[in-house]
């Protein structure tokens, strides 16, 4: 790593996890006895935006030896990858646990059972959640690629898997976030918040994590959702990372939905957006033949329009908009990863990265900075 590097070195010691983890849940649960961790696993690219931890806890209850699974989430040394909304909004781990169970108490859209949030017995911030059964699509490979969508999906299966997620994308939208006491997210300060402080936000963020370096698909595109703003603030509870590898799926029904640190106050189509950005992702931009029964993006907005009640006016503009936030986000993510090196800082991840070139096929402009990961 160069002296000239952005990267911060990213290293964690997970040597005492099993430990605290036992101290955490004999606090959380001091009717059961003889507590312990098994079966602890970190992925491998965990880390990055918030850690993932799967575990098992073993138990004694009522001189019953009993186990139960368990997913946490434990907040970066440096920080979640998202910009903050809020000054309520900083400590992503926080951010999630929060609006999860705003989201679990005020609709029918399903949420992981959430233990209470912590911030001290992990050293950093932490929630654990209990396991949901089900199966989640990949992102590598993709998922139109490899994987059960393709191997065990009738086309029936994989029609109704994308109708039960855009359902619960619309019950998101469905909240009343003032009656739900959401205003701690509200970018505006004043209880009107509008796509216009979101745009803010990203290109503050923009500036401040490319200290100085040039992006130039990155300027074309904020220049091109200025000009092209379509003026619709019909605002709601965004999801903001909404796409089929967020959500469990069991028996092809969303039984929770995951992900929640991207979560804003903003035109509720930026949703849409993103999960329509993905799915560019995952067949267009991989050459990968639509499987039979997967919906055309066309037949996805239709269906959201029919089970929202709300019409989706400018999808284009709005899967730009959600490409900008995802090619945002890769400047810090792509520092990180040289921070951990995984990438050599001369690749310059956080500019050229398969996102930035996403982006610029959606604008049909020049990308002079092209992609130099191989993942």
């Amino acid at each position: 790593m160069t002296e000239e590097s952005h990267a911060p070195k990213f290293t964690v010691d997970r040597s005492a996890y099993n430990a605290k983890l036992e101290a955490f849940f004999a606090a959380q649960f001091p009717d059961r006895t003889d507590v312990a961790i098994n079966d602890l696993d970190i992925p491998v690219s965990t880390g990055f935006s918030n850690e993932t931890v799967m575990f098992t806890v073993e138990w004694t209850v009522d001189g019953e030896a009993t186990s139960d699974k368990f997913v946490g989430r434990i907040e970066p040394p440096d920080g979640g990858m998202f910009p903050a909304q809020t000054p309520a909004c900083e400590v992503s781990a926080q951010l999630q646990h929060r609006v999860m169970t705003t989201v679990a108490e005020h609709s029918t859209c399903p949420i992981p059972p959430l233990l209470p949030y912590d911030t001290e017995v992990m050293d950093r911030p932490f929630f654990a959640m209990g396991h949901v059964d089900g199966v989640v699509p990949a992102d590598h490979p993709r998922y139109s690629q490899e994987g059960f969508l393709i191997d065990e999906a009738t086309p029936a299966d994989r029609t109704r898997m994308n109708e039960s997620g855009l359902e619960a994308m619309a019950k998101i939208h469905a909240i009343d976030w003032k009656a739900a006491g959401l205003d701690w997210l509200d970018a505006s300060g004043t209880g009107e918040p509008t796509h216009g402080h979101q745009m803010e936000i990203y290109r503050q963020y923009v500036e401040r994590e490319l200290a100085g370096r040039e992006h130039p698909v990155m300027d074309a595109t904020l220049e091109w959702l200025a000009a092209n703003d379509p003026g619709d603030d019909r605002i709601g509870l965004s999801w903001g990372d909404a796409r089929h590898g967020n959500i469990i799926w069991k028996d092809y029904e969303a039984a929770a939905v995951l992900d929640w640190e991207a979560c804003a106050l903003s035109p509720t189509e930026a949703d849409m957006g993103w999960w329509l950005m993905f799915d560019r992702m995952t067949f267009d931009d991989v050459g990968a033949e639509r499987m039979e029964g997967f919906p055309t993006r066309e037949e996805m907005v239709a269906y959201y329009e029919q089970v929202s009640g709300r019409e989706v006016l400018n999808p284009h503009y709005w899967e730009v908009f959600a490409a900008m936030r995802f090619a945002s986000i890769f400047i810090r993510l792509g520092d990180r990863l040289v921070g951990a090196g995984l990438v050599p800082d001369e690749a310059n991840p956080a500019v050229g990265n398969m996102v930035t070139d996403a982006l610029a096929r959606l604008l049909d402009i020049e990308n002079p900075t092209p992609n130099n990961l191989k993942f």
